[in-house]
């Protein structure tokens, strides 16, 4: 049961992933989708948004008519009990009808302040009681900060027990995401040296180029830091930073996840200032268009506090990572749309090939997340000739080109994951609150004291200058994110 069904996650991703697990196979003629939304439409009207929606996102039309066949829609007021009661009977003659045995997943796809009273109408209505697994599917944002996202864990609770609840982050279903554990674990080349001793520092990225566009209203009660910084690319830190774990089981892969969030060193008051950079992109050039300010959007208050991009030091205290920064930025009409992770080595204790003239490059280990998706290992090598100079080479792995075969789109990957029942890239209630109460910190001293400098950075920039400034004190500079692409895979 999709809540939100005529909605744009609904029909942008959630319809597409379906069509290509029923065409793959991985989703057998055994299930039923109920479309659930305050539009009245019929069976057909909704059958005919569904087709619609595939065949403008893939343009494919195998099977079309056989999978839309398995949908069905009703009219619902979230607040109502009669809506339930209806939709309760809908599902259980689908039951019987496509032998489900009474396994069901309701997915929100849906505004987040109804995520509480739908949980408790499908308990007290009796949607859950039911002979098979119940699931509940959670989009973010979890809460808007530490309180807020408690109270909706305990309501969410009240139905769902925690192991029923799937929290969704769709940068968990990116293929390179999933392979950071397998990069770090599976290669000896890699798993002895990912520590202080070796690992100078780890920049993680994530660009964009467009700017709030319709979404003014809500980001002008997000920002960057909620928006992106509390979910997205802690999650990236933590797989980054955790310690291999007993077994690759959920309960396992989180538990060292948690590890890392309760290791990260807490930031109080004025040292916020040392550690994290705001901004907030005004007029610019964008792919050689000129595009307005952040204040002029759509729904955006004209002296909005709100920042578009984050800067962060983070710091892990434990025995790994004691003394080494890992540096984290994202924000809104950059330069470039990239999500990257650099991990840069060490330069060894005395290098004979050092020359004042050319200094050695170090070495980087670059995860390529978006938009092209792949490794790069940045080595140095002789250069062809007859003496010793040396010079910059990279072992380029792409996933796209090399194996010929495009990666599955990140919420393809998780519905399939929820329905097998592996919540392995779902975040726990432990990661939400550790990230939680991580952020607020931050976000309360923002909040509180207005930045006169803003806008600070024009759009089609890579940030702040002060952003630069946080990385040049430790002796360090952002690597860029376009030379460092997948080179001609």
């Amino acid at each position: 049961m999709i809540f939100g069904a005529t909605g744009d996650l609904a029909k942008r991703k959630l319809y597409p992933s379906l069509y290509h697990l029923f065409n793959k196979g991985k989703l057998t003629k055994r299930f039923a989708v109920i479309g659930v939304a305050r539009r009245p439409l019929s069976h057909e009207d909704f059958k005919a948004h569904v087709k619609d929606s595939v065949l403008t996102s893939i343009g494919s039309n195998d099977n079309i008519d056989e999978f839309v066949s398995h949908f069905y829609y009703q009219a619902h007021d979230v607040t109502d009990s009669d809506s339930y009661m209806a939709l309760k009977k809908l599902a259980d003659d689908l039951d019987g009808e496509y032998s489900i045995d009474g396994n069901r997943i309701f997915y929100l796809a849906m505004a987040p302040e109804f995520f509480g009273t739908i949980a408790e109408h499908l308990k007290s209505d009796g949607l859950t009681d039911t002979s098979g697994f119940k699931r509940l599917v959670i989009e973010k944002p979890f809460g808007h900060d530490l309180p807020s996202a408690q109270e909706l864990n305990e309501r969410i609770r009240t139905a769902f027990s925690e192991d029923e609840i799937y929290r969704i982050d769709h940068y968990l279903g990116k293929e390179m995401i999933q392979n950071i554990e397998v990069i770090r674990f599976a290669n000896a080349l890699f798993e002895p040296l990912w520590n202080n001793r070796y690992i100078s520092n780890i920049q993680v990225t994530s660009s964009e180029t467009l700017g709030v566009e319709e979404r003014g209203g809500y980001y002008e009660k997000s920002g960057a830091l909620r928006d992106m910084v509390q979910n997205h690319m802690l999650q990236m830190v933590a797989l980054l930073a955790m310690e291999p774990p007993i077994k690759l089981t959920t309960d396992e892969i989180r538990s060292e996840k948690v590890k890392v969030l309760r290791a990260l060193r807490s930031i109080k008051d004025e040292g916020i200032k040392d550690y994290f950079v705001r901004g907030q992109y005004g007029e610019g050039q964008i792919d050689g268009k000129s595009v307005s300010g952040y204040r002029e959007e759509h729904n955006v208050n004209e002296e909005s506090n709100t920042e578009t991009y984050v800067a962060g030091k983070l710091m892990i205290d434990n025995f790994r990572w004691a003394g080494v920064p890992i540096y984290i930025r994202t924000g809104k009409r950059m330069t470039a749309k990239s999500t990257k992770i650099v991990v840069q080595f060490k330069d060894i204790p005395m290098n004979l090939y050092y020359s004042m003239d050319k200094p050695l490059a170090p070495n980087l280990l670059v995860i390529h997340i978006q938009p092209e998706e792949g490794i790069t290992l940045h080595l140095n090598a002789k250069k062809s000739g007859q003496g010793m100079e040396t010079t910059p080479v990279k072992l380029n792995f792409s996933n796209k080109s090399v194996d010929g075969m495009n990666t599955p789109e990140a919420y393809e990957k998780l519905l399939h994951d929820c329905m097998r029942g592996d919540a392995t890239n779902f975040t726990h209630w432990d990661e939400v609150a550790l990230s939680w109460s991580f952020v607020d910190k931050i976000s309360d001293i923002w909040e509180s004291t207005k930045d006169t400098g803003f806008p600070n950075y024009e759009a089609g920039t890579m940030g702040p200058r002060a952003a630069d400034e946080l990385l040049a004190k430790d002796g360090f500079f952002w690597w860029p994110v376009t030379n460092l692409d997948v080179d001609n895979c």
